[in-house]
């Protein structure tokens, strides 16, 4: 799909990937509905590529509903790309439940709100492109991050079931797979990414991903793409993964608030 003349829709776009695929988006000639929970960055990302701000908590329903009517003022959405996310480091024992709902909230449900908001408009077009960004921790699990691990799982699901259903119309599904991403979620989920191995990647090297992949209506693209490698082992060999993921870091111990990251994962 070429993007330009287009109207695309980047959640979470004022920090880390978001906003790197906003600016590919609008460098390529999209006008892009810039969207963030804080207003000054949100605005700011918006003046600097000449897209429109749209202020929204995609942490309630009400919220992603307004997000979708205000983008859509702004003009026929053609392409979304969800990357708003939150994750929450420790035990899931011990993790506030409160935290758990907006995890679920963000990184799930917002981005089913979203699409079945603007799906129908592109249906009626014959084109659009919706671009989930994932994580590798949906594919894998990662100890310490339950719920966010099952909220990407969940999305990786919706993707594939979603695919399948729009076959023939002229809209695409694309997921993007993260590993590490250097960007402040790390410090937003409560604890810094203290692994040597993977190093993370740049937020605009997740943003060339996801603009080629709409480009060339890809199904899935990994970064870096040597990540994939994770759940093919597990797959295949799930006791020596486990094994090995036990062998790079100690599990989260239940209640305990200890863990270690595990596989790489942590994609805002």
């Amino acid at each position: 799909m070429d993007v330009a003349d287009t109207v695309a829709l980047v959640t979470g776009a004022s920090s880390g990937i978001g906003r790197a695929v906003a600016g590919r988006l609008a460098d390529a000639g999209a006008h892009v509905v810039v969207h963030g929970r804080d207003a000054t960055r949100t605005a700011e990302v918006a003046r600097r590529i000449g897209g429109t701000a749209v202020v929204a908590d995609l942490s309630t329903m009400a919220g992603a509903t307004r997000l979708a009517r205000e983008a859509t003022a702004v003009g026929p959405i053609d392409v979304l790309v969800a990357s708003a996310g939150v994750g929450w480091s420790g035990s899931f024992l011990g993790m506030p439940a409160e935290r758990a709902q907006e995890i679920l909230a963000v990184d799930l449900v917002a981005p089913l709100a979203l699409a079945r908001a603007l799906l129908p408009g592109m249906l009626r077009r014959g084109s659009g492109h919706l671009v989930l960004v994932s994580s590798v921790a949906g594919r894998t699990g990662v100890a310490g991050e339950a719920v966010y691990a099952a909220a990407k799982a969940g999305l990786d699901a919706f993707a594939e079931s979603l695919r399948l259903e729009l076959r023939g119309t002229g809209v695409g599904v694309t997921v993007v797979v993260p590993g590490a991403v250097d960007t402040a979620f790390f410090a937003g989920r409560g604890r810094p990414y203290a692994r040597r191995v993977p190093r993370p990647v740049g937020a605009d090297r997740v943003a060339d991903a996801a603009l080629g992949a709409i480009r060339r209506n890809r199904a899935e693209v990994w970064v870096p793409r040597w990540i994939g490698i994770a759940p093919r082992v597990r797959a295949l060999a799930p006791g020596p993964f486990r094994g090995l993921s036990a062998w790079l870091g100690e599990p989260v111990r239940a209640g305990t608030g200890e863990e270690d990251d595990g596989w790489a994962s942590g994609s805002m």
